[in-house]
């Protein structure tokens, strides 16, 4: 789904793995490049690389370590050109490679990419995942002292919808609240309960269906499953929504999160007026104290607790858990649903689907009661089954998995909670099969087999989410069709790609580098585990990546834009600090890569 996600970041603009080694031009006499999934292989998995030239190429080498030639055959046919540099582009299938080691491509007048394979994907695909964890502990809020006295505001007006300027003052309603902890949001410091949940579902899900014990996983899921108990008052059956605001007024009285760049440590002993509520962040609320919440947000905050229920060893802690999701859920909005509340503004995260959210949030407590014994769960897997055939009459067909439609992992979860019921899990199985038909019809007609859109908004956690789509469509019926549609996947983000990037930091030789994240540019720390953005569209960047702005250090150095030439098929892709377009990191981006590989 097309979004003006985290539009507020506008305003700022006003294992051996490796692929091939970052981008080539005309004058270095070279005729294209070669690109590998900079991850990995597993000996038993199907392996692709491409070939992006200038001329035509008809066969292609495989040599080890030592230079010994170890395959070789004919490319694939010419699936098509990529842009008018590069009219050429072809598909190796390497799959006969099952013997562990490192190993280079050899494509006459081509740079090699060196690339490896291992007995199993399962430590390439671990080590991934662990280094996406790790991104959450380093997105922790552990700064913002003054969130623990922390005063609630009335929704603010904004200036016009694609904006986060507000209009006026802002009007005390309550509080004081104590919201410290969570996660940030992104490249910034927001906290937002919609992103939260989202990213605590997955990480509990992760957590529960892992093979083997993890102790990283559920470490940081109870870290953001913390937050999100103080974001839920339960005395007044409030859900708080947002903490901080992005920028300050129309009328310059005040400033907000996305106008400097600074460390989060400055907030707290912040003077000036204008950064008042830099210093003294603002918290706003989905609705009135026991008013009906937006559906979407009630359904996957229930989720979160829900999922924890089914996961935490102490029984005790469970059933706490399995309380407070059923309290969030039973008050969700299910008649004359309008606008879904998400964040303020709500341009940041434009969801329109929410029946998802109620299928996920009565699935995940059905499956609690079952392990814990409540006979409640009767009653939720009854709710669970009305929503997933109310979504799929009335919301399937436009998205896969991620943040704006999470209804593969609801309806994998409800497979799972009603097996017996032939007639729904037939459904279900079609549904999950149509979403996975959305990105493999895509992939058939991209040269790079990507089945997201990646001349649009949030194509890298599209892939990891159809990724994880298809092995869940495995578990489900056993059916290996989509297995190597979800390998290519896999392959396209982590440097299978026009670019020959690895989309998630410290993956790869040729990994992003320059994420517009404030703490990574400021101390100069890798963000590792960082997923990003990825390639969007060319027109986002017709006016230019705008000035660096005060305390931003310029990243790259130089200001080179290296992918320029490999612009195509209406995408960008940019690494660079100001290019919040393709290069911010986010915590949803992170959730996704961290579930799609830990199945």
């Amino acid at each position: 789904m097309g979004s003006w996600r985290r539009v507020g970041a506008m305003v700022l603009a006003a294992g051996l793995v490796v692929g091939s080694v970052g981008p080539v031009s005309a004058a270095d006499g070279v005729a294209g490049a070669v690109r590998v999934n900079q991850l990995g292989y597993g000996a038993f998995d199907g392996k692709a690389a491409y070939v992006l030239s200038r001329s035509a190429v008809t066969r292609y080498a495989v040599v080890d370590r030592h230079g010994r030639r170890v395959l070789s055959g004919p490319v694939g046919k010419d699936v098509g050109e990529w842009n008018a540099a590069y009219p050429h582009v072809y598909q190796l299938d390497l799959s006969a490679l099952k013997v562990p080691g490192t190993y280079r491509i050899e494509v006459p007048g081509l740079p090699s990419a060196p690339f490896e394979i291992r007995a199993s994907s399962d430590r390439l695909l671990t080590g991934a995942k662990d280094k996406a964890v790790s991104f959450f502990t380093a997105q922790r809020d552990t700064a913002h002292r003054n969130d623990a006295r922390a005063l609630v505001y009335e929704t603010p007006e904004f200036v016009d919808p694609d904006t986060d300027q507000t209009v006026g003052e802002l009007q005390r309603i309550g509080g004081p609240v104590d919201v410290t902890g969570g996660w940030y949001d992104a490249g910034d410091y927001l906290k937002f309960t919609h992103i939260a949940a989202y990213s605590d579902s997955l990480l509990w899900a992760s957590a529960r269906d892992a093979r083997r014990p993890d102790r990283k996983v559920p470490a940081e899921a109870r870290h953001g499953l913390d937050w999100l108990g103080k974001m839920w008052d339960e005395r007044t059956r409030t859900l708080y929504i947002q903490v901080g605001v992005g920028t300050g007024n129309a009328e310059e009285t005040f400033i907000g999160d996305h106008d400097i760049w600074r460390l989060p440590g400055v907030d707290d002993n912040l003077t000036d007026p204008s950064e008042r509520f830099l210093r003294n962040r603002p918290v706003f609320r989905a609705a009135a104290p026991g008013q009906p919440i937006s559906p979407n947000l009630a359904g996957r905050t229930a989720a979160a607790f829900a999922l924890a229920a089914q996961v935490e060893p102490d029984r005790a802690s469970a059933r706490r858990h399995l309380e407070t999701a059923a309290q969030i859920l039973a008050q969700a909005q299910t008649k004359n649903v309008g606008q879904l509340v998400t964040s303020l503004p709500f341009a940041f995260y434009p969801e329109t689907a929410w029946r998802d959210d109620l299928e996920l949030g009565a699935t995940e407590l059905a499956l609690a009661a079952r392990r814990l014994g409540d006979p409640r769960g009767r009653t939720w897997l009854k709710q669970a089954a009305y929503w997933a055939t109310q979504y799929i009459e009335h919301e399937a067909g436009g998205d896969t998995l991620n943040l704006y439609d999470v209804s593969a992992l609801a309806h994998a979860d409800l497979i799972r909670a009603a097996r017996t019921d032939r007639p729904l899990v037939s459904k279900l199985v079609g549904d999950l099969r149509a979403q996975l038909e959305i990105g493999a019809s895509r992939a058939a007609a991209d040269p790079f087999r990507a089945g997201a859109q990646y001349d649009n908004f949030d194509a890298v956690p599209h892939a990891f989410g159809l990724a994880a789509t298809a092995r869940l469509y495995r578990t489900a019926t056993g059916d290996r069709r989509y297995d190597a549609f979800g390998q290519q996947q896999l392959d396209w983000n982590f440097g299978a790609n026009a670019w020959g990037v690895s989309f998630m930091v410290g993956v790869g030789r040729n990994a992003e580098r320059c994420p517009h994240h404030q703490i990574a540019n400021i101390t100069g720390r890798t963000l590792t585990g960082a997923v990003v953005n990825g390639p969007n569209s060319a027109s986002l960047f017709d006016e230019g990546l705008g000035d660096h702005l005060d305390g931003m250090n310029p990243c790259p150095a130089d200001g080179v834009d290296r992918y320029a030439e490999f612009t195509g098929h209406g995408s960008r892709y940019v690494d660079d600090v100001r290019s919040w377009q393709a290069s911010e990191p986010a915590d949803d981006f992170a959730a996704i890569a961290v579930y799609a590989l830990s199945r």
